[in-house]
């Protein structure tokens, strides 16, 4: 039998509970256990006048934007909508049926305001570590970095400079201040002194980067995650010139700053071949006693079929490395010029030369130098560090840190597939930082909340 038509309206008044209709496994209870947003209201007291109209609750504001990023909605009028119908998102929100959703300029005017002077989502990102912290999923033992590259919110068709020199018409814009604030900064612009080949106008601290995804060059930034091997929390994160030279200078901070924020520092830290350079190995094993377990960056190789560096073995006690002939390569020849030349070289790199008469003697000239008079073998003034590295390469740990590095490349991509944060929409330095500090709160608190649904065993308080 047919059942009857819905009319839409059979009574005048309705008994409903938000707190019924969300379901106990949504996760959005699961994440409201773990958001601790009690102290939003309090580190924004001092930003706000005492007297004229009540402003929207900030807390209100966050608790929105931890459902866009979330959900992946990326467009905050949309983001609006969802939570003017969705009404789980409501309830997320502390908004009854009845009460008014905040429109979509109010998050503009915060952000570029009090969010940004206070710190605020910064603070947001720590306070969810800590948590994680507290509920036993920090290791603390096995770190992992790594970087990603997220497209700028800049055409890379239209407004292109070859010339780095901006125009005045776009000089007041928010993110051309923010760039010339940030030429000075390791993670911007003081990252190589290389300059950009491109510059955008509406984005000029974005750099023109060619990935391996779509095989186009466009405007980037890079996303740097510092994550624990144990259950792929993210630690820090930084946003930094798509570049290496920043990507490994933003590394320092990161590390720098969860060992006095958290009070921990690793034992061990997992990498790819672009954190191997010499001065990272060396900062990573004399200044902070931390195994780098990292390809180490050489460029040693030769394709000729000549000897290789690793073809001569370097005498510590004498300060030399001899050849496969078996004859000594120097850095000083002359008795008094160690004590003169002892500045470091500009470069970082001790040469050792062999003397020129052996090398004419020597019936392995073809396969060593046969070009040069003489051979010459470079070495890093931090080798010391360097060796440190290879000797690690195939143990144990080293396998085992390899493999856990790539919880990093998986948090990139639930960060693009899932969080759809494959292209930024703020613009600027503050901008993206803002974006990846959400993204990565958003990231931890579902990590937290999909254990807690999936029975482990959590502490809720």
């Amino acid at each position: 039998m047919m059942g009857e038509r819905q009319s839409g309206q059979d009574s005048l008044f309705y008994t409903f509970s938000l707190e019924s209709h969300v379901p106990d496994n949504h996760l959005l209870r699961a994440i409201d256990k773990f958001a601790d947003l009690g102290f939003v209201r309090e580190h924004l007291k001092g930003y706000y006048s005492h007297t004229g109209r009540p402003s929207i609750d900030p807390e209100l504001m966050i608790r929105m934007l931890l459902v866009g990023y979330c959900y992946g909605i990326r467009s905050e009028r949309r983001l609006c909508e969802e939570v003017h119908l969705n009404l789980a998102y409501r309830w997320f929100c502390r908004l009854g049926l009845d009460a008014p959703v905040p429109d979509h300029s109010t998050f503009s005017k915060n952000r570029h305001g009090r969010f940004r002077d206070s710190q605020l989502l910064r603070e947001l990102f720590e306070t969810t570590v800590h948590r994680c912290i507290e509920e036993g999923l920090v290791g603390g033992d096995n770190f992992a970095v790594d970087a990603s590259r997220i497209d700028a919110n800049a055409n890379r068709g239209k407004g292109e400079l070859h010339n780095p020199v901006l125009p005045k018409a776009v000089m007041h814009r928010r993110a051309v201040q923010e760039y010339i604030a940030t030429l000075d900064d390791a993670a911007f612009g003081a990252a190589s002194e290389a300059p950009s080949k491109y510059l955008s106008p509406v984005d000029p601290a974005a750099r023109w980067t060619r990935t391996n995804r779509s095989g186009m060059a466009v405007y980037s930034y890079s996303v740097n995650y510092l994550i624990d091997c144990d259950a792929s929390v993210i630690m820090d994160v930084e946003g930094s010139g798509a570049i290496r030279q920043a990507e490994v200078n933003v590394t320092r901070d990161m590390i720098d700053r969860v060992e006095a924020t958290y009070d921990i520092k690793p034992k061990r830290l997992a990498a790819d071949t672009a954190y191997g350079s010499a001065p990272m190995l060396n900062w990573l094993v004399e200044d902070k006693d931390i195994e780098p377990h990292i390809p180490v960056f050489d460029k040693s190789a030769r394709k000729d079929g000549s000897f290789e560096r690793d073809d001569f073995t370097y005498d510590e006690a004498n300060d030399r490395y001899i050849c496969p002939a078996g004859k000594d390569l120097k850095r000083y020849r002359v008795a008094g010029r160690r004590a003169k030349a002892s500045n470091v070289p500009k470069d970082g790199t001790y040469r050792y030369r062999a003397l020129k008469s052996d090398c004419d003697a020597c019936a392995l000239k073809s396969r060593c130098c046969p070009k040069v008079p003489m051979r010459k073998v470079p070495r890093s003034i931090y080798e010391a560090s360097r060796d440190v590295a290879r000797q690690l390469r195939g143990t144990a740990d080293y396998e085992f840190m390899r493999h856990e590095r790539k919880k990093v490349e998986m948090s990139f991509a639930h960060l693009k597939a899932i969080l759809k944060l494959d292209r930024l929409r703020l613009r600027g330095p503050c901008g993206a930082n803002d974006e990846f500090l959400l993204a990565a709160t958003a990231q931890n608190l579902r990590k937290m909340a999909k254990l807690y649904i999936n029975g482990r065993k959590m502490s809720t308080a």
